[in-house]
């Protein structure tokens, strides 16, 4: 018995074929394309007014000051704390 003459397509079309499912396996696991959801319209929240107040301490133009009063820059020991 002599094999058909359209079995050596047939096994390199499977490669290429197989290739594609799997990465379109491999797409639908990682991209959940059909468990996908709405997010802007499920996770809605009524924005409300700002409240609280933030009291105006000082004001600093130009090179008045160039540093930060009580700032810690280099007491690394002291601004680095280990936690208990």
């Amino acid at each position: 018995m002599h094999a058909e003459s359209g079995t050596p397509w047939v096994l390199l079309l499977a490669g290429p074929a197989g290739a594609v499912a799997v990465y379109w396996t491999l797409f639908r696991y990682y991209r959940n394309t059909d468990k996908s959801h709405s997010f802007e319209r499920e996770t809605l929240i009524e924005a409300m007014p700002v409240t609280g107040q933030d009291p105006k301490i000082d004001t600093v133009r130009g090179t008045e000051r160039r540093e930060v009063r009580g700032n810690n820059v280099s007491e690394h020991r002291q601004r680095v704390q280990r936690l208990p």
